[in-house]
Order: structure tokens, then sequence, then C-alpha cells
């Protein structure tokens, strides 16, 4: 009888374990069901808005022939119609061209959008065909490992059948065994009977006798012998092919099993994902609670001073200098939604570096002054490239974040802060995504102090949105509410020029990526200029 030295495996708890995991599953593959019908279609009307505006506005363009009827209550309005027609086209036909420009550029802008949102529908429909083709080849998976659990199932009935068929083969030879024995002992018990019968002839006959008998010993032993070792040589086939066919199936099984656990991964990445969704939540929470709690403070300690008296002018100016801070944390958390993650907003600050290190600059004697820091990247990059920089930034929650990472960080205006610097102390002064929140008497008087603390050689760096996107321009800069407008890129290299700064440059950064538009023609260059262009360009200007 053949004994295992292997622990049994119970497939069907290990199928059943299977089954349920891929059941888990099978919900993420179900196409989502999304109201994006209805905002494609709310988009749609929008655009039936914008051309019926679009009529009005290129009728109101046309040349006038006729004055309007409340005019001709009027004296010698009639006498005087053709003069002043004559006179009110002669004045505004410029404004009537620039007019009926504006409305043909919109016009082929909404046909590519009407296009875009077929495409839209087109890729939709698309993407819900090939999640229903993923639930049906998860269905088949699911199937498949039915097919594999019976398979082994009928695996191991065959075992339990061979060994059945071992134990009965065994009973058979001890059987046997048995009979021999018993004849055995019958021959003995007639070959004493000869010795008695035939005492004279006992030794011839007993010698020929043991003789033969000895014989059919060695022919009964030889025979079973012979037998056992084809039955046990048969016995091991058997136990290598089934070993080798239960090791195939283990590993088929094993290896869908490993396709299972990485589709278990990818969903605790999803999950891990969640988790730090909610503890962004959760600092953006923290900080407004600092920040609420530190205006409380603050109010229930000016009280307790002038209690019963009033607040005098100089604590009512401190709290509306603290007002001014009410908006740090929520301004922190927009930026994280927006302006894009940490390690993406370093790759984009990586072409500036080239320029530092070209300008022999950012030494202890040629400090950088970083205005509106932020989320402190750019500071970030330079301590790792070895400049010695500094930032300053009105928003604490964001000034905070940068002295958790040991930069060095200040609160300070940045108007206020550059006229406490010594002329020619600065090596490099850089703002990137500040100068758009600027009214502009106070960039021209930035300009003015950067160009006063420079030091020769020195450069200006900043960073801003190109207008010249149409998307940008018109659409994505005024998701932050704090811009004031875009800024043409000619303009502020004018301004550069103007307040002194030489060899003023603009260079035009991180255009959109997968145009539509290939560029082997005029007009499909132009398109792709105005719609996917860089989304923002840099002005860098040196003092000599």
């Amino acid at each position: 009888m053949i004994e295992s030295n292997n622990p049994e495996i119970n497939v069907d708890e290990l199928m059943e374990k299977i089954r349920e995991e891929v059941a888990k599953r099978k919900t993420d593959y179900r196409p989502s069901q999304t109201k994006s019908s209805l905002s494609i279609s709310s988009l749609s009307n929008h655009l039936n808005q914008i051309e019926a505006l679009l009529k009005n506005a290129e009728s109101r363009s046309l040349t006038r022939t006729k004055l309007p009827a409340k005019y001709y209550k009027l004296p010698l309005a009639e006498k005087l119609e053709k003069f002043i027609l004559k006179t009110f086209n002669l004045l505004f036909r410029d404004q009537r061209e620039v007019n009926y420009n504006l409305t043909s550029a919109f016009k082929q802008s909404i046909s590519i959008n009407r296009q875009l949102i077929t495409e839209i529908e087109v890729l939709r429909s698309q993407l819900d065909k090939r999640l229903g083709n993923v639930a049906s080849r998860t269905q088949s998976v699911d199937e498949r490992l039915g097919n594999v659990a019976s398979r082994t199932q009928s695996v191991d009935e065959r075992l339990r059948a061979l060994e059945n068929h071992t134990q009965v083969i065994d009973e058979q030879l001890e059987s046997l065994a048995t009979n021999m024995d018993e004849r055995l002992r019958a021959l003995e018990h007639r070959t004493h009977a000869v010795d008695e019968r035939l005492a004279n002839s006992v030794e011839q006959r007993f010698g020929a006798l043991e003789h033969r008998t000895h014989a059919v010993d060695e022919r009964l032993a030889n025979s079973v012998e012979q037998r056992l070792g084809a039955l046990e040589h048969r016995t091991h086939a058997v136990d290598e092919r089934l070993a080798n066919s239960v090791e195939q199936r283990l590993g088929a099984l094993e290896h869908r099993t490993h396709a299972v656990d990485e589709s278990l991964g990818s969903i605790n990445s999803h999950i891990q994902k969640l988790s730090e969704n909610y503890l962004t939540n959760n600092s953006y929470l923290i900080n407004d609670l600092i920040q609420q709690k530190r205006l409380i403070a603050l109010f229930l300690e000016e009280a307790r001073k002038r209690l019963p008296e009033p607040f005098d002018r100089e604590q009512l100016q401190t709290f509306i200098n603290e007002d001014k801070h009410a908006l740090d944390a929520f301004y922190a958390a927009f930026e994280d939604e927006f302006r894009g993650s940490r390690e993406d907003i370093l790759n984009r600050l990586k072409v500036y570096l080239p320029l530092i290190e070209q300008a022999e600059i950012g030494k202890p004697e040629s400090p950088i002054l970083d205005v509106g820091c932020g989320r402190g990247e750019w500071l970030e990059l330079l301590k790792e490239s070895g400049y010695t920089a500094k930032g300053i930034d009105n928003n604490r929650v964001m000034l905070e974040r940068c002295s958790t990472k040991k930069l060095d960080v200040l609160e300070a205006d940045v108007i206020a802060y550059l006229q406490s610097l010594a002329d020619a102390s600065l090596g490099a002064v850089t703002g990137f995504h500040i100068i758009e929140h600027l009214q502009f008497p106070v960039l021209i008087k930035l300009i003015e102090e950067v160009f006063r603390v420079l030091q020769p050689g020195g450069m200006a760096i900043f960073e801003t949105p190109n207008p010249k996107n149409l998307v940008v321009g018109a659409c994505n800069f005024y998701s932050d509410l704090t811009h004031n407008n875009p800024i043409f890129p000619e303009t502020i290299q004018f301004c550069l020029k103007y307040q002194g700064l030489l060899d003023v440059q603009l260079l035009y950064l991180n255009p959109v990526e997968n145009s539509p538009f290939a560029r082997d023609d005029l007009v499909k260059q132009t398109l792709n200029n105005w719609f996917f262009g860089p989304r923002d360009y840099a002005v860098v200007g040196y003092k000599k």
C-alpha cells in the first residue's frame, strides 16, 4: 500500500477562496455609469447660445445704412442722416473689422469644439465596449477556474481509485503467501510420511527431495521477486506521472493566483491613493483650524489688554493685518489641486538650472532671492544643486511647509523686503507665477527694485501663464481668483528693457502634449499654437 509523505492540499477550499476574490473584483470592471452625456449636452447648449451671440455680434459689425428709429424724431435728422452715417462708419471701421475677425475666430473655435465633442462620444462608446469585454473575460476566467477545480477533483478521485487497487494487490499477495505456506506444510507432512515408509532409502530419497525442494523454493522466490519488482516499477511510474500532472496543474493554478494577486495589488495602490487624498484633506482642515485658532487667540489677547476700554487704532490694524491671512490655508489647498504635484513642478523648474550655472551666481556673495516662493520647489532644487538661496512669501501655511523641509524662508511683502536690501546685493531675483497677481504700478515698482538690488552680471527670471495659448489666456488663467490679468509676453519684455535690464529673452515652456494638429501646413501650425502651444513663458533679463 502506497504511503504519502506530503501533506494533503484542500483543493476545494483553495478554489472557493479564488472564486470569492474574483467575484469581489468583478465590480471593478463594470462600465461606470456617469453623467458625462449630460455634461456634453449642456456644453452643446452653451455652444448654441454662443453661436446665437456671435450671429448678433456679426450683424452689429456690418456697415450701418440707416439710423435707429428713435433718432428720426430729432430735428434735421433726415437731412444729416448721410453725413452722420458716413462719419459713424468711418470712425468705427477698424472696430467693425476687429469684431468681424473675432466672430470668425470664435466660429472656428465652436466648430472645433463640436468636433471634439463628437470624438469624446466615440471614445466613450469604445471605452464602454472595452469595459464590457473585460467583464466577459473576467467571467471566462472564473469558468476556467471552475474547470480547474473539477479536473483537480477528478485527479483526486483517480488517486483514491489507485490506492484502492494497490490495496487489493496487497491483499492478493498476502493470500498467495498464505497459500504457499500451507502447501509447504503439506509437502513437509508428506515428506515425513515418506521418510517413515521408506526408512531404508531415506537418505537417498531425502537428498533428492531436498534438492528438488530447494529448486522449487528458488523458482518460487524468483517468481515472487520478479512479480513484486514489476509491480513496484509500474507503481513508481504511475506515481511519477501523477506527480508530474499534479505539479503542472498546480503550477498553472499558482500562475493564475499570481495574476489575481497582481490585480489585488493594483486595487491596494488605488486604496493607497484614496488614503493619501484623505490625509491631504485632513492636512487642509488642520491648517484651517490652526489659522482660526491663531485669530481667536489674537482677538482674546487684545480684548484682555483693552477691556473694558474700546480697541484703539493700533489694535484694530493688528486685526486687519491678521485678516489678510484668513485664506492662507484655502490658497495652499488650491495650489495643491490646480498647480500640479510637487514632483511635476520640480521637473519643470529644472530648465532654469543651466541659466543659473552659466551666470555663475548663487554663491554666498551673490545669493538668489525667490519672491512668492510658495511651496518651495525652486528653493529645494537650488539647495540640492548647492546654491545659496532665500524665499519670501506672505502665506503662512506655505512658509510652514518650507520650514519643515529646512528651507531658508521669511514672511514678508515683496516690495517692502526689496526696499530693505542694499544696492547690488543679490545675484538673481526669481518669481514663478507671481507677476500676474500684481497691479501695473506694483509690477513696475517690483522691476525697479529688482534692477537696483541686482549685482552686475546678475539676472531676473519671471514665469507666468502664456496668453498666446487661447485656452490658457481665455479659460485656465481665471481658475485662480487672485489673478489680475494675463500679461502679453512682449509687454513684460519691454518693461524689463525700459527699467535697464539687457539681453531680455522670452522662453516658451510646457506645451500641451498629444496635439491633434500636425505641423505640416501653416493652418494646422496656427491652430496648434492657439490651442496646444506652450502654457507658460518666462522672461529673463540681465544687469550689465
